[in-house]
């Protein structure tokens, strides 16, 4: 993608309109940049708990199924007294949201209810074992929320990142890329715009110029023309007088007697 552009009619607007769709990209290819090391950085940290909370949950369960194995073996089969009497929950559990730089990632949190409803069962022997049984499958149901819910924004975040990673690429491998050989691509059709103007102008007064020339050399032709007849013209000489006229005007100066 080094020498492709967008196909754009060369001009000084474009240019402009084009700087700012790249100083736009840009910014955006930074603040993505920003997010992404921050989704990163929280993700991570998500990792280690998700790691630390599926090495828990392995500890509790098999305490949880030790201590189930000890009720059983204390008082029997206890299953199904507890399905007789249990009648209302007692884990609920609930969900609320936590923004991370733009994307809303799922919390959810225990909400157990003081009370049970098989508060007798193994009274008549192995109470010690089912409320040890009790208290570690609580335990247990604890640590898979806590699971549950570091899975979720783990398995979130991981598709977030994927796609602002994306972006990111795609705008400083593809968009950047683009707009800046389309800049350099406008200015220089401009430049060669302004090349081919100059070399016009000095065409135009090149020829103004010797326009001009020939009107002096062609007035400076008729002007001398006009002077070599003058020059050659014959100078006027008046007529000499001849006898004729000189009786005329002897007759005009006699007295005329009537």
């Amino acid at each position: 993608m080094s020498g492709a552009r967008e196909n754009i009619f060369p001009t000084r607007m474009a240019l402009t309109n084009t700087k700012l769709r790249l100083k736009g990209a840009q910014t955006g290819h930074s603040l993505l940049a920003k997010k992404r090391d921050a989704l990163t950085t929280r993700f991570r940290a998500i990792l280690r708990k998700v790691d630390e909370a599926k090495r828990k949950m392995g500890r509790v369960m098999q305490l949880a199924s030790f201590s189930l194995a000890e009720v059983t073996y204390a008082t029997g089969d206890i299953s199904y007294l507890v399905q007789e009497q249990a009648k209302t929950a007692t884990f609920r559990v609930k969900a609320r949201q936590e923004n991370v730089s733009g994307v809303v990632l799922p919390t959810f949190e225990v909400d157990r209810v003081a009370g049970t409803d098989f508060n007798l069962t193994g009274l008549g022997r192995g109470g010690q074992q089912v409320l040890k049984s009790k208290e570690v499958y609580a335990k247990a149901v604890e640590t898979l929320v806590e699971l549950a819910s570091l899975q979720t924004a783990f398995m979130i975040l991981d598709e977030v990142i994927r796609a602002t990673n994306r972006r990111v690429n795609a705008i400083e491998h593809v968009v950047i890329p683009r707009l800046e050989n389309t800049i350099k691509y406008i200015m220089s059709e401009l430049d060669e715009m302004d090349r081919e103007e100059f070399f016009r102008l000095k065409k135009v007064q090149g020829k103004k110029k010797r326009d001009a020339q020939a009107e002096d050399a062609r007035r400076a032709a008729i002007a001398a023309e006009a002077d070599d007849e003058e020059d050659s013209a014959p100078a006027f000489e008046p007529p000499e007088p001849t006898d004729t006229n000189s009786d005329l005007l002897s007759s005009k100066d006699a007295d005329v007697i009537f």
